[in-house]
């Protein structure tokens, strides 16, 4: 009986071979399979698709300077803008009031960026959320009132994706105009609670 030739016989171990069985150990040491690999990269296209959205919603926006504006003459209206506001009451909209300092306006969300409200949304004391609701209803109908201007002042957006803007009319904030009425604070960089 001819004896069966040793699977490490030096005439196995050819450049071609070797290189062979090192790629198969490699692979059965990594533990992937086709399978694996398939779902390993499936799984990092899906999340390569999200990360943009992710890192919009997470990461906070880089601050870029912006041109300074001119004033308009006193004789020329800036005030340009102009919807009929309702509330928004799922979540989105086309002109619509969110919140005390919140609203859409043609399909883009804004935050008014130099004041802050009682939140409406998960209030922390009942006392925040009747306030919040009568800020709320205020700027549905400072927005209401007639033409309006939107002016950048520092950062574009927030960190949620919010336009920043300060709304004016005939040169005067709206946002300061709830402060002025106990509706709002002015917006310091950090919220405060309203308990």
């Amino acid at each position: 009986m001819s004896r069966r030739p040793d699977r490490f016989t030096p005439d196995r171990f050819t450049p071609d071979r070797i290189d062979t069985l090192w790629r198969r150990e490699a692979a059965r040491r990594s533990g992937f399979s086709g399978k694996t690999l398939g779902l390993v990269l499936a799984l990092g296209m899906m999340i390569g698709w999200q990360a943009p959205d992710w890192w919009a919603r997470l990461a906070p926006e880089i601050a870029m300077p912006t041109a300074p504006t001119g004033t308009a003459p006193s004789n020329v209206s800036a005030d340009q803008l102009s919807a009929d506001f309702g509330y928004c009451h799922s979540g989105g909209g086309t002109n619509c009031v969110v919140d005390g300092d919140t609203f859409w306006f043609r399909g883009e969300k804004y935050r008014i960026a130099d004041i802050d409200t009682p939140e409406t949304h998960g209030p922390r004391c009942p006392e925040e959320g009747a306030l919040g609701a009568r800020a709320t209803s205020r700027l549905q109908q400072l927005m209401n009132a007639g033409p309006f201007s939107l002016e950048i002042e520092g950062r574009a957006t927030d960190k949620y994706g919010r336009a920043l803007r300060i709304v004016t009319r005939d040169g005067q904030s709206i946002g300061q105009q709830l402060v002025d009425e106990g509706l709002a604070r002015t917006w310091d960089g950090r919220r405060h609670p309203w308990c």
